[in-house]
């Protein structure tokens, strides 16, 4: 089952949910942060509340994604109580760059640059089982919900930036509920854009080139993450194929478990705050700025994986290089 969220036709969100092929307009509800409060507060699962809700007319998500209509999946009415937040070194990444990197840690710690060290603790250490809490894995923050753009929507590089580069992601998306457990919703996929150049430059950059707008959605898929996912990142420019990759998340592909990445990010009451959003991605393997790919202003990113309905799109926008300081005013 997917759900997404659309501009009907007098301008108001619809939310959209799709079995199979078929998707219609759910009736009765406004928003699938309603819907998700509603089954919190009921106790009830997602799918049995919009079982609950007849289905209004079919739509065509393809056309409206080529219209522009389509919205987020889930939003919360204020953005600042929306977190964006991520996880890396995740994901085991090419076999050959991984496989070598791994076998040098056996012989020579001391050359091991700090993420590798992380990397290889996730594969030590990130699928624990029996309950147990494993290894915290690298997080970061990209913003709240200001920083969310919606499917179709420019990914805009500011202009003190040093580049601005796709990271095609698999998203668990949470709404907290009034006691403070976190509930999840599902699955997205999603483009967790960062600036490649300035983490290049040193890992204690990471919090700087993440502070970049993402996107998630189109289509929110309710219940488990399958444990092998294949998608497909691609870069248009000028309306021709610039490049192209498959992706891979799930478990399988993955040196930690999701419960392992949902229990470090939950375990701070900070993000237990009753009410609030979280978009949590999880990392991946694959990015066009490892095979020496530039993106430009006006290029076009598409994230595709089957299951998770129509493709996630986004055209990549570059503000005017500026060295301006930003001043701050005296009170």
């Amino acid at each position: 089952m997917l759900l997404s969220q659309i501009l009907d036709a007098q301008g108001n969100c619809a939310v959209v949910v799709r079995n199979g092929s078929e998707a219609g307009v759910l009736k009765g509800v406004s928003s699938t942060y309603q819907l998700v409060m509603d089954a919190i507060r009921r106790g009830k699962s997602l799918a049995e509340r919009i079982r609950a809700h007849e289905l209004g007319p079919a739509v065509d998500l393809e056309k409206l994604a080529e219209d522009g209509r389509l919205l987020l999946p889930l939003h919360h009415p204020d953005p600042a109580h929306m977190h964006l937040t991520g996880t890396g070194l995740t994901h085991l990444g090419s076999a050959a760059t991984r496989d070598a990197m791994h076998a040098k840690t056996e012989t020579d710690e001391t050359q091991l640059t700090d993420s590798m060290k992380m990397f290889r603790m996730g594969l030590e250490n990130g699928k624990p089982g029996n309950g147990h809490a494993g290894v915290q894995p690298e997080w970061f923050y990209k913003g709240n919900g200001t920083s969310a753009v919606a499917p179709g929507g420019d990914l805009v590089s500011p202009g003190f930036c040093d580049d601005g580069g796709e990271e095609p992601e698999i998203a668990g998306i949470y709404v907290i509920g009034p006691d403070g457990t976190p509930n999840r919703v599902g699955f997205a996929l999603a483009n967790e854009f960062s600036d490649h150049i300035m983490e290049r430059q040193n890992y204690l950059y990471l919090a700087h080139s993440k502070l970049r707008p993402a996107s998630f959605g189109p289509e929110l898929r309710v219940g488990d993450l399958p444990d092998h996912v294949e998608g497909t990142s691609r870069i248009m420019r000028n309306g021709a194929l610039l490049w192209e990759k498959p992706f891979l998340s799930g478990e399988s592909n993955m040196s930690h478990t999701l419960a392992n990445l949902e229990h470090h990010h939950f375990k701070y009451g900070l993000f237990c705050q009753p009410g609030d959003v979280h978009v949590h991605m999880f990392g991946t393997a694959t990015l066009s700025f490892a095979d020496g790919i530039s993106c430009e202003d006006g290029d076009v990113v598409e994230i595709a994986a089957r299951g998770f309905g129509v493709p996630l799109k986004n055209r990549l926008s570059f503000e005017a290089k500026t060295n301006s300081i930003t001043a701050v005013r005296v009170l």
